[in-house]
């Protein structure tokens, strides 16, 4: 496998990155590898690398970094509240939002008909691209520098962990919504899973007496049944 040779012009785009997110990089292949789409790699015959594997990576540096600083900063949390705390932190929505507001899916190295399809915007590749350059950062720079972009990215997260903001329980919350009425019936489905069995990702919808109100996604069925009940919960409120 090959990294994607970066012209001059992908240079300059990698270059105004690098201020973006505020980490000089020592080997600017790393960050295009994070910026590299499997569909992008398909199309080349699968002679170019693509991004999974830092993905992997830099998942499990999220995790710990974000582990750390609860473990450390909330010494009053039980095993289960420091576990909520985290889920609410390290979740898609939040990642994705992230990679969005940092430009990636613009930087994304697509395929055609991944680019067709809206790729640069999917909340699953924003989210994916976000890890990718943390596992990249870290490659790169070491722990330290990787923790505090982390910690960086994630301060108003944390913070709303200290306010109380965060620990949502939307399937919870929808229980208590629809069991006002005597014969109201909540069901979570799985519609569809795909990727690899090490980051595999899932797509759930919660049915409201037999009708489909919310679909969500996530890395896990709970993640992805914790979605499909908040956009339920939209759209009951609305």
């Amino acid at each position: 496998m090959e990294i994607e040779k970066i012209d001059e012009a992908r240079l300059k785009d990698l270059n105004r990155l690098e201020k973006k997110l505020g980490v000089k990089f020592k080997n600017l292949e790393l960050l295009n590898l994070a910026l590299t789409h499997s569909s992008y790699s398909r199309e080349m015959d699968e002679k170019i690398s693509h991004n999974e594997r830092l993905e992997f990576l830099g998942d499990a540096v999220l995790e710990l970094a974000s582990s750390t600083y609860l473990f450390e900063h909330f010494q009053d949390f039980s095993e289960g509240e420091l576990t909520k705390s985290r889920a609410s932190i390290v979740c898609q929505p939040i990642l994705a939002k992230l990679g969005g507001k940092l430009g990636l899916g613009e930087m994304l190295l697509l395929g055609r008909g991944e680019e067709a399809s809206g790729g640069r915007t999917r909340t699953t590749n924003l989210e994916d691209v976000f890890e990718a350059v943390i596992g990249a950062i870290y490659l790169d720079g070491g722990w330290e520098i990787a923790r505090e972009y982390v910690m960086r990215q994630l301060a108003p997260e944390f913070e709303n962990v200290k306010l109380g903001k965060n620990l949502k329980d939307y399937k919870s919350r929808l229980q208590e919504v629809v069991q006002k009425n005597p014969d109201g019936k909540i069901e979570y489905i799985e519609l569809d899973s795909y990727g690899p069995d090490h980051m595999k990702t899932f797509e759930c919808a919660v049915k409201i007496n037999d009708k489909i109100c919310g679909k969500g996604i996530g890395k896990s069925k709970k993640i992805a049944e914790q979605m499909a009940a908040q956009k339920a919960l939209e759209k009951l409120e609305k």
